[in-house]
């Protein structure tokens, strides 16, 4: 059906304050951008407890596409992926969504089934999408310091960004070892900081619509905080 996607690319750089405010104007538009469904220039910040933590020179580009010639064009013709080009883009195949997020609808393409199978033989990337209800905001920047916080410190987590597009806008990318890892902080019994506030959500809503996107990093380039991460989370040690 057109209109439903089969990958996603996330690109992060560092490009400075003056940048990063001419990116936030240069957001893509579909049907100006061929084969794009989506896109979000965004501001950055860190995964962490306590306030948020804004990186000013860092921006973000967040799309979805029919298919890779699509983003291979974008990449070669359009002049926003030329200013981001110094920093680091992944492609991402949709395995799995929960939730709801209407400016993206996903479709999970062939073979998300094999490579979901084979999630624990590599890294597996996330995306939370939130359109923030305003009057829930400080409840859920308190809520979100305590999940943040613990995943901040979880060994298997090999990158994440914090996104948001003011006023409405937030969102996280972040990068696990595996989905057992990636899970074990989602739902394990010894890390309860992210189920509870999955809980105060369902209870009272932090966003007018919100999604979850499980991926598979493929077909990443350059190089963010001085590694490429998804090389480095499938060298690293395997955390038990």
């Amino acid at each position: 059906m057109r209109g439903l996607i089969v990958i996603v690319s996330v690109h992060i750089a560092d490009i400075g304050v003056r940048a990063v405010r001419a990116v936030l104007r240069e957001r893509p538009r579909p049907g100006e951008t061929p084969g794009l469904r989506y896109a979000e220039t965004t501001l950055t910040g860190a995964i962490a407890a306590g306030p948020p933590k804004v990186r000013p020179g860092r921006a973000a580009l967040l799309a979805s596409w029919d298919d890779d010639a699509a983003l291979d064009r974008f990449l070669a013709e359009d002049p926003l992926p030329q200013r981001l080009a110094g920093g680091w883009h992944v492609r991402l195949r949709p395995l799995r969504f929960s939730g709801s997020w209407g400016p993206m609808p996903v479709e999970i393409g062939p073979g998300a089934a094999e490579d979901e199978e084979g999630e624990e033989d590599g890294p597996v990337a996330v995306l939370t999408l939130g359109q923030l209800r305003l009057r829930r905001a400080l409840p859920f920047l308190r809520a979100n310091s305590r999940a943040a916080g613990r995943a901040a410190t979880d060994p298997a987590m090999a990158a994440s960004v914090a996104l948001a597009r003011p006023p409405r806008f937030v969102g996280t990318f972040s990068l696990w070892q595996s989905a057992s890892a990636m899970r074990r902080y989602a739902y394990g019994s010894a890390q309860p900081e992210h189920k509870e506030v999955v809980r105060e959500h369902q209870a009272k809503p932090f966003h007018h619509e919100a999604g979850f996107l499980r991926c598979r990093p493929y077909g990443a380039q350059g190089t963010l905080d001085g590694q490429e991460p998804v090389a480095a989370a499938a060298l690293a040690p395997r955390i038990p």
